[in-house]
């Protein structure tokens, strides 16, 4: 019986039992965590015993887990529909020795693009800048600007801005606010062909002409395609290039973090890099069992592909970790969101959950209703720091971690009928109304979750968080046998806009296009000017 095999059958004898019941073990919290450093990933709350654990184990090793991740540290084109190596965690390498690529070494090139981020850093940090305005697009910009809200505590440098969207209201209302004679303008696009990211740094770059700023001085790249840097009129001083075994999802350590390095200091940036640098080295190393990446990825193969839940809540108790959850979505779909295998055929079982969330404990007073009432199984993945960063005020943070430890604890106890009762009783409530009032308040239980705890979110800490998550993606597309480092379901959008374009300009007719679109396009002509 394979790994798989065995996984559904133990799911099909556990299916209904109490996690709760898990709990007569003493040491069930201690026994199911794995920790490293002062970060600890509590997985008791779910219905995996010790012999799932052991079952998902041998899934790894059946899928040859701690030989890809060998495989990818060591710059083996592991990215094989484009040919590619990955090796994003060169770029924070910073302890380390060679990395190669086809017996090159990469890393004297990464030391000297990172030493050049740190001079030109100090310099705008020194400077009259009093805003940084990045423009990119997917992992362009969803790292650097959930990175700048998270480490807001450590923000010394100028105000940093993060326009996305091609929707000309995001640049618009981006810059009316803006003194563009001490505004830098970041253009991240590795090609310098993104079409959202290219037309709002030409809307930038004529703003910033039409009031009185310097393009050439005030613009800066971060790019590989220094043909195009340079005939957009970027100084070559001013260009941050990175290589292609460099996914952008993948790229907040390197160029693609400048607008964060600028905003709290190299200092801090090589904090944040030896954060994710640590979990490296912990991701290498630890065994499969004790490894947090492989904990927390075999604990998502278990709800999703063996349980069968499509979706997957994560909930950081932490304001300034309010973009994580749509970070982490972008990760873990674009990365995951596959049909097909490696060897082309199509896989036969689910991949990629629906990933979402929001900061706690806003989340409370929106969606919980649905995970703690609904008829749907939602896995709950909770964050929390022990220490808050206001000393004045830490009576809320002991409120926020009441309030994350309650909702873990809510998920999995749940609240039977007889207890409902009781409250029904208490309200006055008598007969069948009684027992009306209380189903409404019955809450089902047994609702798995996980906890990851560490003592303060500051640089080191993001850098762990992020580089745990980036691992976790990475074993569970190896136990998928999907590669999780390319991103075709993108273009076909991106080609058909192109096509599209002349039609919505009025330039080109209708032929060839189903009725519903050419439908739709006359209707914006008429109401759209």
């Amino acid at each position: 019986m394979t790994a798989w095999s065995t996984l559904h059958a133990l799911h099909e004898a556990t299916a209904k039992r109490p996690i709760t019941e898990l709990f007569g073990a003493a040491d069930r919290a201690a026994a199911f965590s794995a920790q490293t450093g002062d970060m600890r990933l509590d997985y008791s709350k779910t219905n995996i015993d010790e012999d799932t654990r052991t079952a998902l184990l041998r899934l790894a090793r059946e899928c040859d887990v701690a030989a890809r991740r060998d495989a990818m540290f060591a710059g083996e084109r592991i990215n094989d529909t484009e040919n590619r190596a990955v090796l994003h965690s060169a770029l924070r390498n910073l302890d380390g020795g060679a990395v190669e690529v086809d017996g090159k070494d990469v890393m004297p090139p990464v030391r000297d693009t990172l030493a050049a981020m740190r001079r030109f850093a100090d310099e705008v940090r020194s400077g009259d800048i009093t805003d940084v305005v990045n423009i990119g697009i997917g992992g362009s910009d969803l790292g650097p600007a959930m990175a700048v809200k998270a480490l807001s505590p450590y923000h010394d440098g100028p105000r940093c801005h993060f326009v996305s969207n091609v929707d000309g209201a995001d640049i618009a209302d981006t810059l009316a606010r803006l003194d563009a004679r001490r505004t830098l303008v970041i253009v991240a696009s590795k090609t310098f062909t993104t079409i959202e990211t290219m037309t709002n740094a030409r809307t930038a770059r004529a703003w910033m002409g039409d009031h009185g700023g310097d393009p050439q001085r005030q613009f800066a790249a971060l790019s590989s395609a220094t043909d195009k840097t340079a005939d957009f009129g970027i100084d070559p001083a001013h260009v941050f290039g990175f290589e292609d075994w460099v996914g952008g999802r993948y790229s907040v350590w390197g160029p693609i973090g400048l607008s964060l390095m600028i905003a709290i200091g190299p200092a801090a940036f090589d904090a944040f890099l030896r954060g994710g640098q640590a979990m490296d080295t912990h991701f290498r190393h630890a065994e499969l069992h004790e490894s947090l990446p492989v904990m927390l990825a075999l604990v998502g193969i278990w709800h999703n592909q063996i349980c069968g839940h499509a979706t997957r809540a994560v909930l950081p108790y932490d304001e300034r970790l309010g973009m994580l959850p749509a970070y982490l979505q972008q990760l873990e779909m674009e990365s995951n969101g596959k049909g097909v295998r490696h060897d082309g055929t199509d896989s036969p079982r689910d991949t990629g959950p629906v990933v979402w969330g929001a900061a706690g404990t806003n989340g409370q007073h929106a969606f919980y209703q649905l995970i703690h009432q609904g008829t749907r199984v939602i896995p709950c993945e909770f964050l929390l720091a022990a220490e808050g960063h206001e000393p004045d005020l830490r009576h809320h943070h002991r409120l926020l971690v009441a309030n994350c430890l309650a909702q873990s604890k809510a998920l999995m106890e749940g609240r039977d009928l007889g207890a409902a009762m009781k409250i029904a009783a208490d309200k006055g409530f008598e007969g069948a109304e009684r027992e009306r009032q209380a189903r409404h308040r019955v809450f089902p239980g047994n609702r798995p979750s996980t906890t990851l705890l560490y003592p303060k979110l500051d640089p080191f800490t993001l850098g762990q968080i992020v580089a745990l998550y980036e691992h976790r993606v990475f074993v569970e597309g190896v136990i998928l046998d999907i590669n999780s480092f390319d991103q075709w379901g993108v273009e076909l959008g991106k080609e058909l806009a192109t096509s599209l374009q002349p039609v919505v300009d009025g330039e080109a007719g209708h032929e060839g296009l189903d009725p519903s679109t050419a439908a739709l396009v006359d209707f914006i002509h008429r109401h759209g000017g």
